[in-house]
């Protein structure tokens, strides 16, 4: 019911943002500069607002035509190197014969598509061949695909890493970083040729007793049946996976929101102004982001009531009782692979602590290959996304790789 009353409200909404879309297209259209009625802006600025503040359910682009590697612009091909029903390992082909590491990074399957990784890739494309875990809306994919649980997960993540063979990298971002772990773990204890050279993980709850967020602590609050109760829904039959149980994107991103309401309602407030006022770069620059952020996708609900079972209340990783097809894993296997953790000092989704704990649950690596990065002044999406990333942290990731490759 709950998915039900969501679409037919966004349904009865289309007819509205419609129309308020041509209003503020008409109002652009009648702008003369600085002889333009107040009146007239601020009316295109709510039109526009009122138009875009909306969800949807299609990936966005990612965007990324070339690069520049040294003095040339070097075209950038996307193509599926491997593929299921639930994911896409994209890789982001270079038109150059150089040699580069191989890099699987592995986006968050977390209600946003995996372009929210776009400005990680822009930074990372130019040194590595660079491959991305593409996950699929779940109310795409019909229910005779079968189930989705962790496991599958992190059944995925060797597949893909075979994929790539011997030599490759993973860098995990956020959530998925506790599954990064466990198959890493999985291939060293069966030694599997393909096993990482490294394993970066960034900003991922490896260990939520640390230092609990809002996020850890909601999690913590109600037993798995009331999330199973109150969170799961249906996707209705109209959609390809009509019929699966599903986390929807748009309750996740209600939820990501309320957490910081008063700061999404000033920057609607600057854009209003910065519309009204003719900031072009201001405006795109917001208009660009909510784009991304307003772009959904739903989670299968056996995977999502699993993660938050078992990594967010049962602490099943720290507490040594992660399992695999009912096989313990054991992060003591890892030997080979050489490990980088990294946390911002202001992320109030997965706070400091939480990711370098994967270091000493790695008895197995060698100290010389373990190091750790604590990223000052940022929070969760500045560990892999703008200036920070690309001045401070990248470069600690491209040396974790360049070292090992």
């Amino acid at each position: 019911m709950m998915y039900k009353l969501y679409q037919a409200k966004q349904d009865l909404l289309h007819p509205l943002r419609q129309t308020a879309r041509l209003g503020a297209a008409w109002a652009r259209a009648w702008d003369i500069g600085a002889f333009t009625p107040y009146g007239l802006r601020a009316m295109g600025a709510a039109g526009e607002l009122f138009s875009q503040a909306r969800m949807t359910h299609t990936r966005p682009d990612f965007g990324i035509p070339s690069v520049r590697m040294g003095e040339d612009d070097v075209a950038v091909i996307e193509e599926a190197a491997d593929e299921t029903p639930f994911a896409t390992l994209l890789h982001f082909r270079k038109e150059t014969a150089t040699v580069q590491p191989r890099v699987m990074l592995v986006a968050p399957m977390s209600g946003h598509f995996a372009t929210l990784l776009r400005a990680t890739v822009r930074t990372m494309l130019p040194d590595h061949d660079l491959y991305i875990t593409d996950w699929k809306n779940a109310r795409d994919i019909p229910p005779a695909a079968g189930t989705f649980g962790f496991d599958a997960y992190v059944e995925h993540l060797i597949r893909f890493q075979r994929a790539l063979g011997p030599g490759a990298h993973i860098v995990a971002v956020c959530q998925p970083t506790v599954a990064a772990l466990a198959a890493t773990a999985v291939m060293a204890a069966e030694k599997d040729p393909a096993q990482p050279r490294s394993l970066t993980l960034m900003a991922g709850p490896l260990d939520t007793r640390v230092n609990p967020t809002k996020v850890n602590e909601l999690a913590r609050s109600r037993p798995i049946e009331w999330f199973e109760k109150e969170l799961i829904a249906t996707v209705p039959w109209r959609f390809p996976g009509g019929g699966r149980r599903v986390y929807p994107g748009f309750v996740q991103l209600t939820a990501f929101m309320s957490m910081n309401l008063d700061r999404h309602i000033s920057a609607h407030r600057a854009q209003f102004h910065a519309l009204v006022g003719g900031e072009t770069q201001a405006a795109n620059a917001h208009r660009a982001f909510y784009d991304e952020y307003g772009a959904v996708m739903d989670l299968p609900a056996e995977f999502f009531l699993e993660t938050v079972q078992r990594i967010f209340q049962e602490d099943h990783l720290p507490l040594g009782k992660l399992t695999f097809h009912g096989e313990k894993i054991s992060p003591s296997a890892i030997r080979r692979t050489a490990l980088l953790t990294v946390e911002g000092e202001r992320d109030d989704i997965c706070a400091v602590g939480q990711t370098v704990a994967a270091l000493d649950m790695c008895t197995g690596v060698r100290v010389d290959m373990k190091s750790h990065h604590l990223q000052s002044g940022v929070g969760h999406y500045g560990v892999f996304s703008g200036r920070r990333w690309e001045r401070e942290v990248y470069p600690k990731v491209r040396q974790a790789i360049q070292t090992r490759s």
